[in-house]
């Protein structure tokens, strides 16, 4: 499975441009294009059109839609509240767990289609 994360992490941020990463959630366009760019590695772990279109499919959802942040959200809804909050999260903290959700998301996604479809 460590090829599955290289995959993810070649096309993750090797092949991606700053104009990908900055209008991938603005545009459809560019979220396009990265997601082609993202499923390259994968061509070398499978040729399964199913496990494919899976990867590409859910990648383009959830980067297009920023689901990872909308998962943060959702996470933090179910935080118990015993006093009224009086700090919010820094600004840095916030964005590393976005991340780590949404590589978190992807990775599951891949390695589930990469084991039942290939």
């Amino acid at each position: 499975m460590y090829y599955q994360l290289l995959a993810h992490l070649v096309g993750d941020y090797v092949l991606q441009s700053k104009w990908m990463a900055v209008n991938k959630s603005k545009r459809s366009l560019p979220a396009l294009i990265h997601v082609l760019c993202y499923t390259i590695p994968f061509l070398f772990l499978t040729n399964n059109i199913l496990a494919l279109a899976i990867i590409a499919g859910t990648h383009f959802v959830i980067d297009r839609f920023q689901l990872a942040y909308y998962v943060c959200k959702l996470r933090d809804m179910i935080e118990p509240r015993t006093e009224p909050c009086t700090e919010t999260t820094p600004i840095w903290l916030h964005f590393w767990l976005t991340v780590i959700v949404d590589n978190t998301l992807h990775l599951v996604i891949n390695a589930a289609a990469l084991t039942y479809c290939s």
